[in-house]
């Protein structure tokens, strides 16, 4: 445990912003998961609408910062790759 007031604060702050990066994440992967589930099903026009999901999702947690933008940017190239097949 931290003894200096500055470094409790800065503590609890880590883990406030954990919390919501990792619902952030675990948004991201249920995106992606239903995206695949739809494309593997041949519903192109429901993979469509979670793929444009994912994209805006993937945006803004790469301008939380939460994932790394370059990151961000290879997910969404690979994901249309897929659709586009």
């Amino acid at each position: 445990m931290p003894i200096k007031k500055s470094a409790f604060k800065s503590l609890r702050q880590a883990k406030k912003r954990e919390i919501k990066n990792e619902k952030i994440k675990a948004n991201l992967k249920y995106l992606e998961r239903k995206f695949k589930k739809f494309l593997a099903e041949k519903n192109n026009e429901k993979a469509k609408e979670f793929f444009l999901k994912l994209q805006k999702a993937l945006d803004k947690a790469s301008q939380k910062r939460v994932i790394n933008k370059n990151k961000a940017a290879r997910k969404k190239s690979r994901l249309a790759k897929k659709l586009s097949r």
